[in-house]
């Protein structure tokens, strides 16, 4: 694993906030020069920290659209269950993330739908599938009040 200074905490703060910030305003920004900066950008990228990078799209000016979070609890708990489940979400364009998590279910779930009834229908199509759901709650987004950014402090590091 890469080891990281405190340029490179710096240098993944910034881009995870302005991922096209220029060269030159990023080496200015962690006070280098832009050559060593670019440096540690490319070996960054080169060792999977930096994946890519993007733009954050606000659908709901494109297309109004609905969040919503289910917590997922399966009948059973095995592989074969856990794959199942997992492939069925792989091939559920509304899904936009999906985590596995230890306690009292098994997955969240975060769907991006035009409206409640299409989340609704997607979801009583996942109970008649095969893909083993004990239950389900569903959480309606009303606010955002904060999206994810990188936030690594130089004593993380230690």
């Amino acid at each position: 694993m890469l080891k990281l200074d405190r340029f490179d905490v710096k240098i993944l703060s910034i881009l995870s906030r302005d991922g096209r910030i220029t060269k030159s305003r990023l080496a200015e920004a962690i006070s280098l020069s832009v050559s060593p900066c670019w440096e540690r950008v490319k070996r960054l990228e080169q060792a999977g920290i930096i994946e890519g990078y993007s733009a954050r799209i606000n659908t709901g000016v494109l297309v109004p659209s609905n969040s919503v979070w289910v917590q997922i609890e399966l009948k059973q708990h095995n592989v074969e269950s856990f794959s199942r489940f997992e492939a069925l979400v792989m091939d559920t364009p509304e899904v936009t993330e999906c985590v596995a998590v230890g306690g009292g279910v098994d997955y969240l779930v975060k769907f991006e739908v035009r409206s409640i009834d299409s989340y609704q229908r997607t979801m009583d199509r996942w109970l008649v599938s095969d893909a083993g759901i004990e239950r389900y709650f569903t959480y309606i987004v009303t606010k955002t009040v904060k999206r994810a950014t990188l936030n690594i402090e130089d004593e993380q590091l230690a």
